[in-house]
Protein backbone atom coordinates (compact mmCIF):
# COMPACT_ATOMS: atom_id res chain seq x y z
CA UNK A 1 0.00 0.00 0.00
CA UNK A 2 1.43 3.34 -1.20
CA UNK A 3 1.01 6.23 1.90
CA UNK A 4 0.02 9.93 0.93
CA UNK A 5 2.58 12.22 1.64
CA UNK A 6 0.92 13.88 4.30
CA UNK A 7 0.38 10.53 6.16
CA UNK A 8 3.75 10.10 5.74
CA UNK A 9 4.84 13.46 7.27
CA UNK A 10 2.41 13.05 9.77
CA UNK A 11 3.91 9.52 10.68
CA UNK A 12 7.79 11.07 10.65
CA UNK A 13 6.23 13.63 12.82
CA UNK A 14 4.99 11.26 15.35
CA UNK A 15 7.92 9.29 15.19
CA UNK A 16 10.01 12.28 16.49
CA UNK A 17 7.55 13.36 19.17
CA UNK A 18 7.75 9.93 20.54
CA UNK A 19 11.66 10.02 20.94
CA UNK A 20 11.73 12.99 22.41
CA UNK A 21 9.23 11.84 25.21
CA UNK A 22 10.78 8.45 25.77
CA UNK A 23 14.06 9.04 25.22
CA UNK A 24 15.57 5.70 23.54
CA UNK A 25 12.69 3.93 22.30
CA UNK A 26 13.71 4.16 19.18
CA UNK A 27 17.14 2.29 19.87
CA UNK A 28 15.66 0.10 22.26
CA UNK A 29 13.11 -1.52 19.48
CA UNK A 30 16.77 -2.25 17.23
CA UNK A 31 18.99 -3.97 20.06
CA UNK A 32 18.75 -5.07 23.33
CA UNK A 33 20.12 -2.78 26.43
CA UNK A 34 23.90 -3.23 27.42
CA UNK A 35 24.41 -4.92 30.69
CA UNK A 36 27.29 -4.58 32.72
CA UNK A 37 27.79 -8.46 32.50
CA UNK A 38 27.04 -11.07 30.83
CA UNK A 39 24.29 -12.97 31.82
CA UNK A 40 24.45 -15.90 34.50
CA UNK A 41 22.74 -18.67 32.22
CA UNK A 42 23.51 -18.12 28.55
CA UNK A 43 20.43 -19.67 26.00
CA UNK A 44 20.37 -20.75 22.53
CA UNK A 45 21.33 -18.44 20.09
CA UNK A 46 19.15 -17.12 17.05
CA UNK A 47 19.27 -20.16 13.87
CA UNK A 48 21.43 -17.52 11.51
CA UNK A 49 23.74 -16.99 14.47
CA UNK A 50 24.63 -20.48 15.27
CA UNK A 51 26.51 -21.81 12.19
CA UNK A 52 25.83 -25.78 12.38
CA UNK A 53 24.66 -25.76 8.94
CA UNK A 54 21.66 -27.57 7.98
CA UNK A 55 22.28 -30.75 9.90
CA UNK A 56 25.15 -30.34 11.81
CA UNK A 57 27.36 -28.77 14.56
CA UNK A 58 26.99 -28.39 18.19
CA UNK A 59 25.25 -25.54 20.08
CA UNK A 60 26.08 -25.49 24.08
CA UNK A 61 23.24 -23.58 24.59
CA UNK A 62 20.67 -25.92 23.20
CA UNK A 63 21.10 -28.25 26.13
CA UNK A 64 21.27 -24.86 28.49
CA UNK A 65 17.63 -25.48 30.30
CA UNK A 66 18.51 -28.95 31.40
CA UNK A 67 19.78 -28.68 35.15
CA UNK A 68 19.35 -31.67 37.99
CA UNK A 69 16.37 -30.93 39.85
CA UNK A 70 16.04 -31.64 43.84
CA UNK A 71 15.67 -35.62 43.45
CA UNK A 72 18.97 -36.06 41.95
CA UNK A 73 20.76 -33.93 44.84
CA UNK A 74 21.66 -35.66 47.70
CA UNK A 75 19.29 -34.31 51.06
CA UNK A 76 19.94 -34.10 55.12
CA UNK A 77 18.21 -37.07 56.44
CA UNK A 78 17.63 -39.23 53.55
CA UNK A 79 19.25 -42.60 54.10
CA UNK A 80 22.04 -42.84 51.45
CA UNK A 81 23.29 -45.75 50.22
CA UNK A 82 26.44 -47.41 49.60
CA UNK A 83 28.94 -48.35 46.87
CA UNK A 84 30.86 -51.74 46.52
CA UNK A 85 32.85 -52.34 44.33
CA UNK A 86 35.12 -51.90 41.83
CA UNK A 87 34.66 -55.66 41.11
CA UNK A 88 36.11 -57.06 38.32
CA UNK A 89 34.04 -59.83 35.78
CA UNK A 90 35.85 -61.62 33.18
CA UNK A 91 33.70 -62.25 30.23
CA UNK A 92 33.45 -65.03 27.87
CA UNK A 93 31.21 -64.04 25.47
CA UNK A 94 33.94 -61.12 24.53
CA UNK A 95 37.86 -63.55 25.35
CA UNK A 96 40.14 -61.64 27.03
CA UNK A 97 37.97 -58.95 28.28
CA UNK A 98 36.86 -57.46 31.91
CA UNK A 99 33.98 -55.40 32.81
CA UNK A 100 34.33 -52.96 35.74
CA UNK A 101 31.13 -52.63 37.96
CA UNK A 102 30.01 -51.32 40.88
CA UNK A 103 26.77 -51.91 42.80
CA UNK A 104 24.86 -49.70 44.44
CA UNK A 105 22.98 -50.89 47.92
CA UNK A 106 20.39 -48.67 49.29
CA UNK A 107 20.49 -48.18 53.16
CA UNK A 108 16.93 -50.22 53.14
CA UNK A 109 18.10 -53.12 51.69
CA UNK A 110 17.23 -56.38 53.79
CA UNK A 111 19.10 -59.62 52.61
CA UNK A 112 15.90 -61.05 53.82
CA UNK A 113 13.84 -59.46 51.28
CA UNK A 114 13.80 -59.82 47.63
CA UNK A 115 15.08 -56.25 45.86
CA UNK A 116 14.60 -55.08 42.64
CA UNK A 117 17.86 -54.51 39.95
CA UNK A 118 18.31 -51.66 37.61
CA UNK A 119 21.17 -52.02 35.48
CA UNK A 120 23.39 -48.74 34.38
CA UNK A 121 25.36 -49.19 31.24
CA UNK A 122 28.54 -47.23 30.70
CA UNK A 123 28.27 -47.02 34.73
CA UNK A 124 31.24 -44.58 35.22
CA UNK A 125 28.85 -42.00 33.92
CA UNK A 126 25.77 -42.66 35.70
CA UNK A 127 27.34 -42.49 39.21
CA UNK A 128 30.09 -39.68 38.36
CA UNK A 129 28.99 -36.58 40.40
CA UNK A 130 29.34 -33.87 40.11
CA UNK A 131 27.59 -35.33 36.85
CA UNK A 132 24.81 -35.32 34.73
CA UNK A 133 22.63 -38.08 35.87
CA UNK A 134 23.68 -38.53 39.62
CA UNK A 135 21.98 -41.90 39.15
CA UNK A 136 22.48 -42.82 42.60
CA UNK A 137 20.91 -39.69 44.29
CA UNK A 138 17.69 -40.16 42.33
CA UNK A 139 17.90 -44.12 44.05
CA UNK A 140 18.54 -42.42 47.20
CA UNK A 141 15.38 -40.03 47.01
CA UNK A 142 13.14 -41.81 44.93
CA UNK A 143 13.42 -45.35 47.59
CA UNK A 144 13.12 -43.05 50.94
CA UNK A 145 9.85 -41.59 49.53
CA UNK A 146 8.47 -44.78 48.80
CA UNK A 147 8.19 -43.87 44.67
CA UNK A 148 9.91 -46.62 43.27
CA UNK A 149 10.30 -50.05 45.29
CA UNK A 150 14.11 -51.12 47.15
CA UNK A 151 16.61 -51.45 44.50
CA UNK A 152 20.11 -52.41 43.68
CA UNK A 153 21.71 -50.36 41.05
CA UNK A 154 24.72 -52.29 39.27
CA UNK A 155 26.69 -49.29 37.44
CA UNK A 156 28.26 -51.58 34.73
CA UNK A 157 31.29 -50.50 32.55
CA UNK A 158 32.50 -51.53 28.63
CA UNK A 159 35.02 -54.99 28.59
CA UNK A 160 38.02 -53.47 28.06
CA UNK A 161 41.35 -55.53 27.60
CA UNK A 162 44.05 -55.00 30.57
CA UNK A 163 46.27 -53.09 29.01
CA UNK A 164 42.87 -50.42 27.99
CA UNK A 165 42.08 -47.74 29.86
CA UNK A 166 39.24 -47.47 32.17
CA UNK A 167 36.15 -45.47 30.66
CA UNK A 168 35.91 -42.05 32.45
CA UNK A 169 33.54 -39.22 32.40
CA UNK A 170 35.66 -37.39 29.85
CA UNK A 171 36.50 -40.49 27.68
CA UNK A 172 33.78 -43.41 27.19
CA UNK A 173 36.01 -45.86 25.55
CA UNK A 174 34.52 -45.68 22.04
CA UNK A 175 38.00 -45.39 20.80
CA UNK A 176 40.40 -47.84 23.22
CA UNK A 177 37.95 -50.10 25.08
CA UNK A 178 35.48 -52.78 23.55
CA UNK A 179 32.66 -50.32 23.82
CA UNK A 180 31.42 -49.87 20.24
CA UNK A 181 31.91 -54.08 19.41
CA UNK A 182 29.41 -54.81 22.27
CA UNK A 183 27.36 -51.74 22.56
CA UNK A 184 26.37 -51.09 18.91
CA UNK A 185 26.04 -54.77 17.51
CA UNK A 186 22.15 -55.84 17.58
CA UNK A 187 23.50 -59.87 18.24
CA UNK A 188 23.06 -61.45 21.39
CA UNK A 189 27.29 -61.76 22.61
CA UNK A 190 25.79 -58.36 25.20
CA UNK A 191 23.15 -59.80 26.19
CA UNK A 192 25.23 -62.68 27.08
CA UNK A 193 27.38 -60.82 29.13
CA UNK A 194 24.57 -59.58 31.53
CA UNK A 195 22.34 -62.69 31.83
CA UNK A 196 24.73 -65.36 31.75
CA UNK A 197 27.81 -63.45 33.47
CA UNK A 198 26.99 -60.62 35.39
CA UNK A 199 23.36 -62.07 36.61
CA UNK A 200 24.81 -65.40 38.43
CA UNK A 201 27.54 -63.15 40.08
CA UNK A 202 24.79 -60.76 41.45
CA UNK A 203 22.20 -63.70 42.64
CA UNK A 204 25.26 -65.34 44.73
CA UNK A 205 25.94 -62.16 46.20
CA UNK A 206 22.60 -60.66 46.76
CA UNK A 207 19.10 -60.84 47.44
CA UNK A 208 18.04 -59.95 44.26
CA UNK A 209 14.37 -60.79 42.75
CA UNK A 210 13.98 -63.34 40.10
CA UNK A 211 10.98 -61.81 38.69
CA UNK A 212 12.03 -60.11 34.88
CA UNK A 213 8.90 -57.68 36.33
CA UNK A 214 11.48 -56.40 38.58
CA UNK A 215 14.82 -56.07 36.32
CA UNK A 216 15.17 -53.35 34.37
CA UNK A 217 18.39 -51.55 32.20
CA UNK A 218 19.32 -48.11 30.55
CA UNK A 219 22.25 -46.53 29.33
CA UNK A 220 22.96 -43.57 27.15
CA UNK A 221 24.15 -43.06 23.38
CA UNK A 222 25.74 -46.47 22.58
CA UNK A 223 24.68 -47.47 25.97
CA UNK A 224 20.80 -46.58 25.08
CA UNK A 225 20.74 -49.42 22.27
CA UNK A 226 22.69 -51.95 24.45
CA UNK A 227 19.99 -51.35 27.13
CA UNK A 228 17.36 -52.12 24.57
CA UNK A 229 19.10 -54.92 22.95
CA UNK A 230 19.63 -56.92 26.13
CA UNK A 231 16.25 -56.92 26.72
CA UNK A 232 15.17 -57.55 23.22
CA UNK A 233 16.98 -60.63 23.18
CA UNK A 234 16.12 -61.74 26.87
CA UNK A 235 12.86 -60.32 27.63
CA UNK A 236 12.68 -63.85 30.04
CA UNK A 237 15.36 -61.27 32.30
CA UNK A 238 14.45 -57.91 31.70
CA UNK A 239 11.26 -56.44 31.10
CA UNK A 240 11.77 -52.62 31.57
CA UNK A 241 14.11 -50.47 29.06
CA UNK A 242 14.97 -46.72 29.23
CA UNK A 243 17.47 -45.30 26.93
CA UNK A 244 18.72 -41.34 26.48
CA UNK A 245 19.87 -40.21 23.04
CA UNK A 246 20.27 -43.82 21.79
CA UNK A 247 22.41 -44.53 18.84
CA UNK A 248 19.90 -46.61 17.03
CA UNK A 249 21.83 -45.83 13.77
CA UNK A 250 24.43 -47.56 11.88
CA UNK A 251 27.73 -47.36 13.48
CA UNK A 252 30.51 -49.20 12.39
CA UNK A 253 27.63 -50.82 9.71
CA UNK A 254 26.28 -53.08 12.60
CA UNK A 255 22.67 -52.46 11.65
CA UNK A 256 21.49 -50.43 14.78
CA UNK A 257 19.10 -48.43 12.17
CA UNK A 258 17.27 -51.72 10.97
CA UNK A 259 14.94 -52.18 15.26
CA UNK A 260 11.82 -50.12 14.09
CA UNK A 261 11.52 -53.12 11.18
CA UNK A 262 12.73 -55.46 13.65
CA UNK A 263 9.97 -54.39 15.94
CA UNK A 264 7.45 -54.35 13.38
CA UNK A 265 8.12 -58.01 12.04
CA UNK A 266 8.72 -59.80 15.20
CA UNK A 267 5.87 -60.70 17.82
CA UNK A 268 5.55 -58.30 20.61
CA UNK A 269 7.80 -58.64 23.13
CA UNK A 270 6.84 -57.80 27.13
CA UNK A 271 8.77 -54.92 27.29
CA UNK A 272 8.42 -51.37 28.68
CA UNK A 273 10.81 -49.11 27.44
CA UNK A 274 11.39 -44.72 27.57
CA UNK A 275 13.33 -43.27 24.78
CA UNK A 276 14.70 -39.67 25.14
CA UNK A 277 16.21 -37.44 22.04
CA UNK A 278 16.56 -34.28 21.32
CA UNK A 279 16.20 -32.90 17.80
CA UNK A 280 19.75 -31.65 17.78
CA UNK A 281 20.90 -35.32 18.27
CA UNK A 282 23.64 -36.20 15.95
CA UNK A 283 21.82 -34.66 12.68
CA UNK A 284 24.26 -35.85 10.54
CA UNK A 285 22.44 -38.11 8.06
CA UNK A 286 23.57 -39.97 5.37
CA UNK A 287 27.87 -40.59 5.66
CA UNK A 288 28.21 -41.41 1.65
CA UNK A 289 27.29 -44.46 0.34
CA UNK A 290 24.45 -45.66 2.09
CA UNK A 291 21.38 -47.09 1.22
CA UNK A 292 19.27 -45.29 3.76
CA UNK A 293 19.99 -41.58 3.49
CA UNK A 294 18.89 -41.10 7.32
CA UNK A 295 20.74 -44.04 9.30
CA UNK A 296 23.02 -41.94 10.83
CA UNK A 297 20.48 -39.46 11.78
CA UNK A 298 20.24 -40.14 15.37
CA UNK A 299 16.57 -37.74 16.36
CA UNK A 300 15.35 -39.76 13.02
CA UNK A 301 15.91 -42.74 14.53
CA UNK A 302 14.90 -42.38 17.65
CA UNK A 303 11.22 -41.29 16.19
CA UNK A 304 11.26 -43.96 14.02
CA UNK A 305 11.54 -46.37 16.60
CA UNK A 306 9.26 -44.94 19.04
CA UNK A 307 6.48 -44.95 16.29
CA UNK A 308 7.49 -48.88 15.93
CA UNK A 309 6.94 -49.78 19.31
CA UNK A 310 3.53 -47.60 19.44
CA UNK A 311 2.26 -48.97 16.52
CA UNK A 312 2.95 -52.69 17.38
CA UNK A 313 1.03 -51.98 20.83
CA UNK A 314 4.38 -51.52 23.23
CA UNK A 315 4.35 -49.98 26.75
CA UNK A 316 6.48 -47.35 25.05
CA UNK A 317 6.54 -43.42 26.52
CA UNK A 318 8.97 -40.89 24.84
CA UNK A 319 10.14 -37.04 24.99
CA UNK A 320 11.73 -35.25 22.49
CA UNK A 321 13.50 -32.13 23.53
CA UNK A 322 15.91 -29.42 21.56
CA UNK A 323 19.09 -30.49 22.59
CA UNK A 324 22.31 -31.87 21.50
CA UNK A 325 24.16 -35.74 21.79
CA UNK A 326 24.35 -36.23 25.53
CA UNK A 327 23.13 -37.05 29.19
CA UNK A 328 21.57 -33.30 29.69
CA UNK A 329 17.78 -33.78 29.27
CA UNK A 330 17.78 -37.42 30.23
CA UNK A 331 19.66 -36.40 33.21
CA UNK A 332 17.18 -33.95 34.13
CA UNK A 333 14.07 -36.01 33.73
CA UNK A 334 15.67 -39.14 35.00
CA UNK A 335 13.75 -39.43 38.19
CA UNK A 336 10.17 -39.02 36.22
CA UNK A 337 11.38 -41.81 34.17
CA UNK A 338 11.92 -43.94 36.92
CA UNK A 339 8.73 -43.31 38.53
CA UNK A 340 7.06 -44.37 35.14
CA UNK A 341 9.10 -46.99 34.40
CA UNK A 342 8.25 -48.59 37.69
CA UNK A 343 5.03 -47.49 38.74
CA UNK A 344 3.38 -50.72 39.13
CA UNK A 345 6.09 -52.75 40.63
CA UNK A 346 5.27 -52.35 44.50
CA UNK A 347 1.80 -53.08 45.95
CA UNK A 348 -0.01 -49.72 47.54
CA UNK A 349 -1.74 -50.46 50.85
CA UNK A 350 -4.80 -47.80 50.63
CA UNK A 351 -5.64 -48.38 54.50
CA UNK A 352 -5.64 -45.42 56.12
CA UNK A 353 -4.40 -46.56 59.37
CA UNK A 354 -1.47 -48.13 57.41
CA UNK A 355 1.51 -46.34 59.64
CA UNK A 356 4.14 -47.98 57.70
CA UNK A 357 2.53 -47.14 54.35
CA UNK A 358 2.39 -43.41 55.05
CA UNK A 359 5.62 -43.38 56.49
CA UNK A 360 9.17 -42.85 54.44
CA UNK A 361 10.94 -45.90 54.23
CA UNK A 362 13.42 -46.39 56.60
CA UNK A 363 16.36 -48.82 57.05
CA UNK A 364 15.79 -52.48 58.09
CA UNK A 365 16.59 -52.39 61.61
CA UNK A 366 18.97 -54.75 63.26
CA UNK A 367 17.35 -57.78 65.47
CA UNK A 368 18.02 -57.65 68.89
CA UNK A 369 20.97 -59.45 69.81
CA UNK A 370 20.18 -62.49 72.03
CA UNK A 371 20.76 -61.92 76.00
CA UNK A 372 23.85 -63.28 77.33
CA UNK A 373 23.79 -66.63 79.27
CA UNK A 374 23.83 -66.00 83.00
CA UNK A 375 26.76 -67.52 84.65
CA UNK A 376 26.09 -70.04 87.21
Amino acid sequence: MKLSSSLFFRCQLLAVVLSAVIPGASAQAQTPAATSAPPAQAGPRPEAARGRGSNNGRDPGMDAFYKLGPDSMPHEGVPKGRFEGPKTLSSEAYPGTQHTFWVYVPAQYDPARPAALMIFNDGQAFKNEPGDVQAHHVLDNLIYRREIPVMLGVFINPGRKPEQPEPTPQNWGDRDTNRPEEYNALNDKYPRVIVDELLPVLFRDFNISKDPEMHAIGGASSGGIAAFTVAWHRPEQFRKVFSFVGSFVNLGNRQGHTYPDLVLQADKKPLRIFLQDGRNDNRGGNRGGDVEPNSFDWFYQNVRLADALTKKGYDVNYTWGIGNHGQKQGGAIFPEIMRWLWRDAQKVSTERNDTVERSFRAAPTAPAAAPAARSK
